[in-house]
């Protein structure tokens, strides 16, 4: 799987259409679905985003849970039935529709965050706050990652 990286910012036009940053476009070359798949998001006031792919392995991480338990109606219903496939034309753009865009407050710009597997899609006045919440507990609480070594277990 592809990552991605990086933050840009690009223009929404009237329709609600954006150009997806080439490095995410890129990032999905090869899958059978041409786009993205975005919904709103449940942490944020965001738009979280990724590829098919990343929404099966959500589907498969959901088979451990308690069929018709509130937990998993929860969950299906946050993402899954929340989720929009957003194809996009000739020139790389998709158009968000409008409740997305209303629930992360984007209007004329907006900010592609890149999250590794995912990413997410804000408002860019916004983001930058909480990058700066963001970086500000991370100076004070030095968060660590242990990494992981060829050969070792999932």
């Amino acid at each position: 799987m592809r990552l991605f990286l990086s933050t840009v910012v690009n223009k929404v036009d009237r329709k609600g259409r954006v150009s997806v940053p080439a490095g995410f476009r890129s990032a999905l070359a090869g899958q059978d679905f041409q786009g993205i798949v975005a919904y709103r998001s449940f942490t944020g006031a965001c738009i979280e985003g990724c590829g098919m792919d990343f929404m099966q392995k959500l589907s498969e991480s959901t088979q451990g849970m308690d069929v018709f338990s509130a937990e998993q109606e929860d969950i299906t219903s946050l993402i899954f039935a929340d989720s929009r496939q957003l194809s996009w034309d000739p020139e790389g753009r998709v158009v968000i529709p409008e409740d997305l865009l209303a629930h992360a407050g984007i209007t004329e710009t907006a900010a592609f965050v890149g999250k590794g597997q995912t990413f997410q899609i804000w408002e860019p006045e916004a983001y930058r706050a909480v990058e700066a919440e963001i970086r500000a507990r991370a100076l004070l609480a030095r968060p660590t990652l242990k990494m992981k070594r060829p050969g070792d277990p999932s």
